[in-house]
């Protein structure tokens, strides 16, 4: 099943913050990701933070995004624990 990403936060720590259009909140860390094109373009915390939805997945400037499946599929519950 395909879920829409309706919110995202990106963290200093190259992790995103993500509610998904089921309500689930979730966290995925994209440290993994940050060495491998094209996100090796986020490196820097700025360019990193500009995350934003676009057509139900997070994106970024420069035709940067994941699929919505991996962000789901690879991230976890968020907790009050790894929220912050």
């Amino acid at each position: 099943m395909l879920l829409d990403v309706v919110h995202v936060t990106a963290k200093p720590d190259f992790k995103l913050l993500l509610q998904f259009e089921n309500g689930e909140r979730r966290q995925f860390d994209m440290a993994a990701y940050i060495d491998q094109k094209p996100w090796d373009r986020l490196k820097s915390t700025s360019a990193f933070q500009g995350a934003f939805i676009e057509n139900g997945t997070v994106a970024w400037a420069g035709n940067i995004d994941i699929d919505p499946e991996t962000l789901y599929d690879l991230s976890v519950p968020l907790t009050e624990t790894n929220h912050s």
